[in-house]
């Protein structure tokens, strides 16, 4: 069997497994097959059309690798606008598994694997990940692993193609850089507390204790979380200042230095723009105001705030939502 992709759709390889032997090509690959079988079949001089299908190996290197799929879901966070999602993208789409029982229901076979898609393949990969990073550093938290998961990560394609924000998060994991990521963002248990009071939920239904916001916690606002990305509004007459943390867990005498990538609409003052260290486990605050930028005229903006030291780029997403500014009509009385 040949099967020929939906001429709406890139190129891109679908294996699957099949119970008779099968090759998956391109649109414009299947319109030579066919081209090639109805000449064949029009002319009684030719020979009847004849396929064979080999094995070439393991392709490597695809240049619109890695690529979200399209059943992923997208941002914005509609429950709590001021944290950035999704956050990471894990290896999740056509991944080869083992199977309980054989495509076709041979219980006398040995073909007990298929290939599988979605979050019950890229949820396993994330949480390995993160196994592996709890391993190596016993005295991480999980914010700060999920920090050092994020601000690591690969934000391009082979081809140096890059998505949406609201597609694809930080970006694709890279376990490596992830296990050195020099800065961490972290936060503990009772952060999250005060940024649940500051959405005004049950918090105690959450947490199962007693709590009370008015007395213990103050309200955090979702954007100041000590968060590895930043999610923000903004309107033209109201520049928005947050602060942030960053726990040094790479060499104990190191600096950075901050970059602005990407924004074109917004103006970012980061203070101080320059940080040192003196010891592992230092933390430093800073702050980042955001400003827009009058001449601007798209709804919305992308970029990255990065801290560069000689070894690491510690790297966080920003998101901008421009607010829709007030209009006066003016008409006949």
């Amino acid at each position: 069997m040949i099967l020929v992709s939906n001429p709406s759709k890139e190129d891109v390889p679908e294996p699957e497994l099949h119970v008779l032997p099968a090759s998956y090509i391109s649109f414009a690959d299947g319109e030579l097959v066919k081209s090639y079988i109805n000449s064949s079949i029009s002319s009684p001089l030719s020979s009847p059309p004849t396929a064979k299908i080999t094995f070439q190996g393991t392709v490597l290197g695809l240049p619109y690798a890695p690529q979200v799929a399209v059943f992923s879901s997208r941002g914005p966070n509609s429950a709590s606008p001021g944290i950035l999602k999704p956050d990471i993208l894990g290896p999740g789409v056509l991944v080869l598994a083992a199977w309980p029982t054989s495509k076709d229901g041979n219980n006398k076979t040995k073909s007990t694997f298929n290939v599988i898609s979605g979050t019950s393949m890229s949820c396993p990969h994330l949480a390995g990940i993160a196994a592996l990073l709890k391993s190596s550093h016993p005295d991480w938290s999980p914010a700060a692993i999920k920090s050092a998961i994020m601000t690591t990560a690969d934000r391009t394609s082979l081809a140096g193609g890059r998505a949406d924000l609201f597609a694809t998060g930080s970006g694709q994991v890279n376990p490596n850089k992830a296990n050195d990521p020099g800065l961490v963002y972290d936060l503990q248990p009772d952060d999250y507390i005060s940024y649940l009071c500051g959405l005004g939920y049950n918090v105690e239904a959450i947490v199962q204790r007693k709590v009370s916001c008015e007395k213990n916690y103050s309200s955090t606002a979702e954007a100041e979380l000590n968060y590895p990305s930043f999610s923000i509004t903004l309107s033209s007459d109201n520049p928005q200042s947050y602060t942030r943390t960053v726990t040094n867990v790479g060499a104990a005498k190191s600096g950075y230095k901050c970059e602005i990538l990407g924004l074109q609409g917004v103006d970012v003052k980061v203070t101080p723009c320059e940080i040192g260290f003196t010891e592992v486990n230092q933390k430093v605050r800073f702050s980042v105001m955001f400003r827009r930028r009058g001449k601007y005229s798209r709804p919305s903006d992308q970029g990255y705030l990065r801290w560069v030291s000689s070894d690491h780029n510690v790297t966080s997403p920003i998101a901008v939502k421009f607010a829709i500014e007030g209009h006066q009509i003016i008409g006949k009385d």
